[in-house]
């Protein structure tokens, strides 16, 4: 294993996936994420595998936190072939009843911090003449979703970026994929499950975290620019594309009245 992968939101869920299923295609992994025990959990599991794994705990949702970790890999001494951007958080409900704070703070992680990164890490990539980029979507960015407005609004943002780069860095050797999974057995959304009125979502529409892992994994490493997992996904997405946009958000907002009572 000589190539590294550096992911961030690593603790749990598809970030957690994505680490195993790196360290499963041979690539040593660093791990970025708040929660340092679920991390080092982790890192004694993927160790078993034979892969070389470091720990950085740190809190992405701070303005000074990309450069932070820009320096921390750079002082490990380790070249980055691999930067997934995974990490990120939701918020359900009414726009105008979101604590300022968690409003920033989801803007600076889910935006913001992506942003950065990408543009810290394609350097050196660029140097090198080769490097992947995958940032972790949502189907929820091909649409406005109201009471999940500023998430899905974050989501259509990473989808643009990822396009617009993955054009700009054409003959580079860095490519630039977008992974827009839909539902996904994870703790963020059985808690949203949980918290709403509306009844679960039916398993078939549920997508197991490590299969989306993988299905990340293989667009990356094809250079695909964007892959949606799931037909039941990609039949919606492609009936988004083809539907007037007041359309959309008026059924969007019809469903997403449900989660604000």
């Amino acid at each position: 294993m000589n190539k590294w992968a550096l992911i961030t939101g690593a603790s749990a869920g598809i970030g957690a996936e994505l680490a195993r299923v790196y360290v499963a295609h041979n690539h040593n992994v660093i791990l970025v994420a708040r929660r340092e025990d679920l991390m080092n959990e982790l890192a004694s599991e993927l160790r078993g595998e034979g892969a070389e794994v470091h720990v950085i705990a740190m809190d992405l949702a701070l303005k000074k936190s990309p450069a932070q970790l820009f320096r921390a890999v750079q002082a490990l001494g380790v070249h980055v072939d691999v930067l997934v951007n995974n990490a990120g958080f939701t918020f359900h409900g009414p726009f105008v009843e979101m604590d300022a704070g968690r409003v920033s703070d989801m803007i600076q992680l889910n935006m913001s911090t992506l942003a950065s990164l990408s543009h810290l890490f394609a350097g050196p990539m660029m140097e090198a003449g080769q490097g992947r980029i995958l940032n972790v979507g949502s189907t929820t960015g091909f649409q406005p979703v109201p009471s999940f407005a500023l998430y899905a609004a974050g989501k259509a943002f990473i989808l643009s970026l990822t396009e617009a780069l993955s054009e700009e860095l054409k003959g580079t050797g860095v490519s630039v994929t977008v992974l827009c999974p839909g539902m996904t057995d994870t703790a963020m959304v059985d808690g949203i499950q949980a918290d709403s009125s509306l009844p679960d979502a039916p398993g078939f529409l549920i997508s197991d975290a490590r299969s989306v892992a993988e299905e990340g994994y293989d667009a990356a490493n094809n250079r695909e620019v964007v892959r949606i997992p799931g037909l039941a996904n990609q039949a919606a997405a492609l009936w988004v594309k083809s539907q007037p946009r007041w359309l959309v958000r008026t059924l969007g907002g019809l469903f997403g009245r449900q989660y604000m009572n």
